[in-house]
C-alpha cells in the first residue's frame, strides 16, 4: 500500500507536459476531420491496420502514432494546396485499439487501455501486488524489441528519469519473485518466514521473529543466500548491530534464510 501511494506522489509531482497527456491515435480508431469552411474536404474515416486514413483531396495520411493536434497540425500544412489557410479539427469518436498488455504472473494478467499518453510510471502506480513482483527482471516489448528493463530504480527509488512513455500495443512483462520470503531460523523467539519487502534489514526481520532467545550467540548469526548456483555465507555481528553498529545491518534478498546459533556460555 505504501508502495502505491508513494508512486501516485511521484505522478503528481513530476507530471507529464500538456501536449504529452493527449490521446494517442491508434489502427481502429474512429475519425472525424472536420476543415473550416471546407465540407467537401471534411470526411469520416477509420484509421487502417497501415495506421493511414484516406482524405478527399490529399489521398492516404498517416494518423496512427499521433496525437490528435499533430494529426490537426499535419492535415493543415499538407492542405495549405488546396485552400489558403486551413483551419482543421480533428477529433476522435471511437476508440477501439490503443491498450497495453501485462503479463508475467508478478501482476495480473491482462490489458490496459491508453485513453491519452502514459508512462509506464503512472500505469504501474494503478496495479497490485507490486511488492511480490521481480522488478529487476521486468521489461518492456515494442514491436519484438525489449526498450525498457529492470523497473527497480523507477518504482523503488522513484528515479524518473527511468520512466518511459507507454505506446499503443506495448507489452509489460513482470515476473514474480521466485523466492517471496526470508526465513528466520535458530535461538530466536519464534522461528518463522517473512514475506520479503525491499529494503528489509536483518535486525527487521530477527525482531519480527521475536527477537534473540536467552542463548543466542548473537555475533554468530549467519545470512545463507543463494547465488546463481552456489551458497554463499554472510556473517553478521549481531550484538554489536544492537549496540549501534550499523555496518551490520544487512539488507535481505528473497530467499534469504537468517540463522542465529545458539550458545550455552
Amino acid at each position: 500500500m505504501k508502495q502505491r501511494i508513494l508512486l501516485v506522489l511521484i505522478c503528481l509531482l513530476f507530471p507529464l507536459s500538456a501536449t504529452a497527456q493527449d490521446y494517442i491515435i491508434g489502427e481502429g480508431d474512429g475519425l472525424a476531420i472536420s476543415v473550416w469552411d471546407e465540407p467537401k474536404l471534411s470526411a469520416t474515416s477509420t484509421v487502417r491496420p497501415d495506421g493511414k486514413i484516406t482524405i478527399p483531396g490529399l489521398g492516404d495520411v498517416r494518423a496512427s502514432g499521433l496525437t490528435p493536434g499533430q494529426l490537426q497540425e499535419s492535415l493543415e500544412e499538407k492542405m495549405k494546396r488546396l485552400v489558403h489557410n486551413p483551419i482543421v479539427t480533428v477529433s476522435v469518436i471511437e476508440i477501439t485499439n490503443s491498450r497495453v498488455f501485462f503479463f508475467g504472473g508478478g501482476l495480473e494478467l491482462g490489458t490496459q487501455d491508453l485513453m491519452r499518453q502514459t508512462s509506464l510510471l503512472q500505469m504501474l502506480s494503478t496495479v497490485e501486488n507490486l511488492q511480490t513482483a521481480d522488478l529487476r527482471a521486468a521489461y518492456v516489448l515494442r514491436d519484438g524489441q525489449k526498450i525498457k528493463q529492470d523497473f527497480h530504480a523507477l518504482i523503488i527509488e522513484g528515479d524518473v528519469r527511468e520512466d518511459i512513455l507507454l505506446k499503443n500495443n506495448d507489452v509489460i512483462f513482470v515476473p514474480p519473485l521466485r523466492e517471496p520470503n526470508v526465513y528466520v531460523l535458530g535461538a530466536v523467539g519464534a522461528p518463522t518466514f517473512i514475506q520479503y519487502r525491499e529494503g528489509l534489514t536483518v535486525l527487521e526481520a530477527i525482531l519480527q521473529a521475536g527477537g534473540f532467545s536467552p542463548y543466542a550467540r548473537e555475533n554468530s548469526t549467519m545470512i545463507v543466500r543463494k547465488q546463481s548456483d552456489e551458497e554463499i555465507n554472510i556473517p553478521v555481528r549481531a550484538k554489536d548491530l544492537l549496540r549501534g553498529d550499523m555496518t551490520q545491518n544487512i539488507e535481505l534478498l528473497p530467499g534469504d534464510y537468517i540463522v542465529v546459533r545458539e550458545g550455552f556460555f
